[in-house]
């Protein structure tokens, strides 16, 4: 994969505040290029095409796939449908400067680090008891499914140690800052400004 922007991968068990925290970095920090995947499932609600996801025929998605190694960074199939991070979609923005961050679960993160030397970061909750707290919380969870995501993030946080970065979400607001940290840190790391830019006098 070709050289330029960063390319950030963030993992989370459900629950965690992820994208409460990405939302609100991506707010705060120029630059910042969250990855549209590729999924075949139908659109939901008030989801917009090229926006939330890109709605692509099942065939369409195969295609992608068989055009190694230039197809998907990395897919995965998840309740009968198919999600997919494009290779070509990545390297156009990172081509033109900008840190892209992929929102993927932790098979997906190992997929992409057997292609290319991402920035990994983990956010784990504070403890598994406060996860399920959040996860009732939330109102919308049957006992089911909040046992099925508890279980999950029992195998998710085994994997963290593979991970650069890990941001426990405690408060909301040393999350969001630890976030924000990681990115200027790595950003200075490759000889750029906070904000971005590359700086003026770097070769």
């Amino acid at each position: 994969m070709m050289a330029g922007g960063l390319l950030l991968v963030l993992s989370a068990p459900s629950g965690c505040g992820k994208t409460t925290i990405l939302k609100q970095v991506m707010r705060d920090l120029p630059g910042l290029i969250f990855s549209v995947s590729h999924t075949t499932r139908q659109p939901r609600p008030g989801e917009v095409d090229a926006v939330h996801y890109h709605f692509v025929e099942t065939a369409t998605f195969a295609a992608i796939r068989n055009l190694q190694p230039t197809g998907f960074l990395e897919w995965a199939e998840v309740h009968g449908n198919m999600y997919g991070t494009s290779v070509e979609e990545v390297e156009r923005h990172r081509a033109a400067g900008c840190d892209v961050i992929l929102d993927i679960d932790v098979q997906g993160a190992a997929q992409v680090r057997q292609r290319a030397e991402p920035v990994t970061i983990f956010i784990a909750p504070p403890s598994l008891a406060e996860l399920e707290r959040r996860l009732r919380g939330r109102g919308t969870e049957s006992e089911a499914t909040v046992a099925l995501r508890l279980n999950n993030a029992r195998k998710e946080l085994a994997c963290s140690g593979a991970y650069d970065y890990l941001i426990v979400n405690d408060q909301l607001d040393q999350a969001v800052e630890s976030l924000r940290s990681i990115v200027v840190a790595e950003r200075c790391r490759q000889r750029r400004l906070p904000d971005g830019r590359q700086a003026l006098w770097s070769v």
